[in-house]
Formats: structure tokens, sequence, C-alpha cells
């Protein structure tokens, strides 16, 4: 390929070696590919060709060019290999220009980038020159020129292309590193930037120029990440020392043309999604959701599936906290279940505003509790059942300090007091110094993360097998929703407080769901099973003996009363009871409450969890 043997040449003339491109012997019609800035390749060339399109296409290319065409003002260059860089991101730019200058690879660039790679000591062709025309319209048009996009876009093997861009006086461009305007940052910044602001910072010429060059793959190369560059800088050495590395960079080129479409569709997600707020509600007719690959997975849910862990680029996630952004501070790699139960554990601790402790096991939580020493939080959750967080993950809403962590390195299992507790994951928005090292010192596998308090989340997506179903979060908490007493019989002030701490909890059970708690703590929970009256049995009997002067929360109405979820509860000791209503049978729970004195409240807000 031309550019191949372009670079070929440019690293043999920057070692001082004859300019022979091994490459040609291998691939025959690489050779052929003509034209250094619209003059055909043809010295030392000959020799090596085989096969008569080989010949045809060099007898093609070696006519001279056609006269530029009159009144045209671009430059079509030195001969050398040429990049395009213009970069909002100029991380290792240095590095970058520096090791094409060693390679022999001209440079033209934009504005800013142009003036930093200069001050790098790195001469460059500002791309005014090439084009032959100034910025324009406060630098909405810079590069969108045919002297770039057909310097860019021009088949080398294609006569007729190479033709036309010799007649223009445009040379090619081989190279092509761009990024993007930050608009993600300008349109989640505080205070949310003017609308103008955002239209400004929509990218036009580096999605053109990017998009320009990775359909060319064949011929030119793309680069839009800075991690990039010394991958890019090897292989273009590489390139230049053989035919295998002309091979390797063959398909290196494909792979950065991949990246470099999935950039621009991830930048123009987010700018739909930005317009789509500005100018629309509810569900988008169309949704682009842009990912990124932050970990392949050991496996999934089981070890015969493959899996892995992306992190949600879009808008609506910047600054949003959460395991996705956690930082792992300690023990082994995360999995894809540790990922749902942290994530699981951590949303739940985050409801409750005051410090609490929420222990979860295959995402249902099974212990919670709240005071105003973790350490005591931590014990009670623990106790709420033992058996199920032995092994769990143990999630806090406040800082972990030396004294809790020593807490949770050496408390013993309340089953037999000798067995020391067990856990995959602890998680907390912070640690102090020594807190992290006493933790570390529980285990070498024990992970430890660190994540940013979770912001309600605004949008839930979930699969189905050929869709995705898409709605608002359940992100209602008891300060939004009103408690209603529909019993003859009213709640005092604690059995309010646990009823609202019960509701939190609730919320977090799969459907269906029952949690029974008393004094800021967590005594038992019914999850999962196809019918009410199980979840409050399964509830009632973790509770144990506890139960007496416990609050009741369901997730969803009771279909039924006597005999059934709400007289099994009120003879069980439970004094207070809270559900959404809605029901025709709510009468027979008020009746069913006032017959054993117990308080009835409704909410009129569902909490289902599927």
């Amino acid at each position: 390929m031309a550019c191949m043997h372009r670079v070929a040449k440019s690293v043999a003339a920057a070692r001082g070696e004859q300019q022979v491109s091994a490459a040609v012997a291998v691939q025959p019609r690489v050779a052929a590919k003509p034209l250094l800035a619209g003059r055909p390749v043809v010295a030392d060339a000959s020799s090596l060709l085989v096969g008569r399109a080989a010949r045809q296409m060099l007898r093609a290319t070696a006519a001279p060019p056609a006269p530029a065409a009159s009144g045209s003002t671009a430059s079509k260059g030195t001969g050398k290999p040429r990049a395009l860089i213009s970069l909002s991101d100029k991380t290792n730019l240095d590095m970058l220009v520096k090791g094409l200058k060693d390679l022999g690879i001209e440079i033209v660039s934009t504005g800013g980038t142009a003036t930093a790679i200069q001050g790098a000591g790195v001469p460059c062709t500002k791309v005014e020159d090439v084009t032959g025309f100034p910025e324009m319209l406060d630098g909405r048009v810079k590069t969108l020129h045919p002297a770039v996009h057909g310097g860019i876009l021009a088949i080398r093997d294609k006569p007729e292309h190479m033709a036309a861009i010799a007649q223009h006086n445009i040379g090619t461009i081989d190279l092509v590193v761009v990024n993007l305007y930050p608009f993600r940052k300008t349109v989640t910044a505080e205070p949310a930037p003017a609308f103008e602001v955002g239209v400004e910072n929509i990218d036009i010429g580096g999605p053109a120029m990017i998009r320009a060059a990775a359909k060319n793959m064949a011929h030119v190369a793309v680069v839009v990440d800075p991690q990039d560059y010394p991958e890019l800088l090897e292989r273009l050495r590489a390139a230049g020392a053989g035919a295998q590395g002309a091979a390797d960079f063959a398909e290196f080129r494909k792979r950065l043309a991949w990246k470099a479409f999935q950039h621009c569709s991830s930048y123009d997600a987010q700018v739909s999604e930005w317009l789509w707020s500005q100018v629309g509600s509810g569900p988008a007719p169309q949704m682009t959701v842009p990912l990124e690959l932050q970990a392949t997975l050991r496996y999934g849910e089981n070890p015969h599936q493959a899996a892995a862990f992306y992190t949600d680029a879009s808008l609506r996630e910047a600054k949003a906290g959460g395991v996705a952004t956690s930082i792992v501070h300690w023990g082994k790699e995360m999995s894809y279940n540790n990922y749902l139960d942290a994530d699981a554990a951590y949303q739940c601790c985050c409801d409750y505003t005051e410090p609490t402790c929420v222990i979860v096991k295959h995402t249902n939580p099974c212990g919670i509790a709240s005071r105003g020493d973790l350490r005591e939080a931590y014990r009670l959750a623990v106790r709420a059942d033992p058996i199920s967080a032995f092994g769990g993950i143990v999630a806090f809403n406040r800082p972990v300090d030396a004294d809790l962590a020593r807490e949770i390195r050496e408390f013993r299992s309340p089953q037999d007091n000798e067995t020391k507790m067990f856990y995959e994951i602890v998680i907390a928005p912070g640690y102090t110094p020594e807190g992290l090292e006493v933790l570390k010192g529980k285990s070498k596998n024990l992970r430890i993360l660190e994540a940013k308090p979770r912001a309600p989340q605004g949008l839930s997506l979930r699969q189905v097998a050929g869709g995705w179903l898409w709605q608002d979060a359940d992100a209602l908490a008891p300060e939004g929703i009103t408690f209603t007493c529909v019993s003859e019989k009213k709640p005092s002030e604690q059995q309010l407080k646990d009823l609202q701490f019960a509701w939190r909890a609730v919320k977090h059970v799969k459907s269906n769901a029952i949690t029974i708690a008393k004094d800021g703590k967590l005594l038992g929970m019914g999850s999962g099973q196809p019918n009410r009256v199980n979840s409050v049995r399964i509830a009632l009997e973790k509770a144990g003996g506890e139960v007496g002067g416990s609050v009741l929360a369901s997730d969803a109405f009771f279909p039924f009363s006597w005999n059934d979820s709400v007289e099994i509860a009120c003879k069980a000791g439970v004094t207070a009871i809270v559900h959404p209503g809605g029901s025709m049978r709510d009468q027979d729970a008020i009746d069913c409450c006032n017959k054993y004195g117990v308080v009835l409240l409704t909410t009129g807000v569902r909490h289902f969890r599927h």
C-alpha cells in the first residue's frame, strides 16, 4: 500500500539505509500503489514488480501529473508521508510528534495543536498553508476543504483518484490523529451551560476527518486515543523493516478504524442525548447507549459464560457515582456476580440518610442497621442473618475508620462466637489511611471498594430477548412519600421511624418482598416468593423471638388479609404495617388490623422489584 511504502522508505531514510520496500515482493500490488503528494513512486521499484496488474498500475501512474487547476492554492507537501494532527486532548502529544519526526513524517496541524507542536520543538505546517484558505466563522471551518479530505480519501492504487488530486495540487495524508471537543465535560458542567454553548461544542470538522480516514483504512491510519500512540509508533517502525511489519500494520489500521467509528458513534450518542434533553421528554424515539469496556471478567454468573464489564458513558451517568466508577483498593479482581451484589448493597445503603450498614447476598439485603456508631450498626446487620451474611457484601454509607475496620476484621460469627466472618467485598464512600491498612489485613482476597455516593438515577434499562425495557428509576424515598394512617390506632414516633426504615429496605428486596424491622434494624425479610403470604412466613421465621413490637413493610398491597398475610403478621406480634394499598380488599386489611390493635399505613406507592 502506498502509505506503507512511503512510511517504509521514510523509516529507511531516517536510519540511513537503502530505500527498498521488502513488503513489495510479498504483496505485489503494494509497490504499485503510487504517488507521493501527487507524484508517482517509481525509483527502485520496477525490478520488484510482478504480475500484469502491477505493471499496468505502474505505467498508469508513471505518467507526469496533470497540471494544477487554475487558481488552485493548495500545497501538495514535500513528498514525505504526512500526518494531520488536531487535538483537544493533547496528552502525550510531545512523545507522538517527536516520534513522527524521527520517522521522517511531515506534520500538518491546526490552531492550538500547531502551537503546542512547535512548542515541543517539532516543525509543523499549519493547515491553512495546505488548504490555501484561512480559518473562518470563529473556527467552525478549518479542515473542511478538498485539500484535506481529498488527501485523506484518495485511493492510492486507483489512477483516476491520484490523477484528480494531482490535477488540483493536493498531496496525500497518510496519518490522521484527531480527538474531539470535550462535549460531555462541557454540557455536564455545573452550573449547566447555556444551550448556545453546548451547540458550539459540537465538533464537525473532527468527526469528518476521523470518518474519512477510517473509511480509507487501506491507505490511512487514524488515531483517536492517546493510549494508542506508543503502539502506532512501534507499528510504523516495524512497517519499514519488512513485509511482516507492513502486513501487521495493515491489520492495525483496521482496528484503529473500528475504534475511530466507535469514538464518533459514542460522541454522536452524547450529542443526541443532550439535544433530546433540551427539546424532548420521556423515551426518545431512538436511543444509543455508549458503553466503554473496563474489564474482561473471568466468567459470567456461571463459569461456562464469558463476561465483561462496561461503564456507561452517557450524559445521565456523569458524576452519578456508584459501583461502576469505584476504586478497587485491594483484593482479587472483581467478578460478574461481585459487581451485581456490590451494586445492590451500595444502592440500598445510599438510600439511608443515617449512618447505616447493609449486608447483601445474591442481591438481596439480609442485614441492615442504622446507628450513630457504625460499629454497632455493623454488628446488628450481621446478627440479622449471620448465616446469609457469611460470604456476603458489606456496604457503609459513611467512611470506614480504623476502629470500624478492626471490628470488621475481628468480628466472630454469632453462630459459634469463634469463626471470623468472611466477606467478598467491603464498599464505602471512603476510608481513613489507617482504616484501609487495617482492613487489608483481614484477607488478601477481600475486595475493598471506594465509591462515590450514588445519586438518584433518572433512567433504568433492562434487556429482554430482542429488546430493551425503558423506565424511570425507582428513586422515591420515604421523604417524598405520604404515609397515611388508615387504622384506628395511630403510630408512635418510634413506630413511624421504623416503618420508614422498613419501607426503605423493602424497595431493595426481590418481589414478593416483606421486611420486618425494629429499633432501626432489619430482623427478617422474605423475598422472591410467588405469593405474598410465603414471604411473610419467611420474614417472620427470620425475625424469630424478636418479632414482638416490630413493624412490617410490604412492597405491594395485600390481596388477602384474613387467615393470610395480615392476620398471620398480627398474630405473630407485629405492631405496625405499611403497604401501598390499592386492593379491592383494602378494607379487609384495615378491619383485620383494627381487630388486633395494629397500626396500618398506606403509601400509594408500590416497589416491585423483579
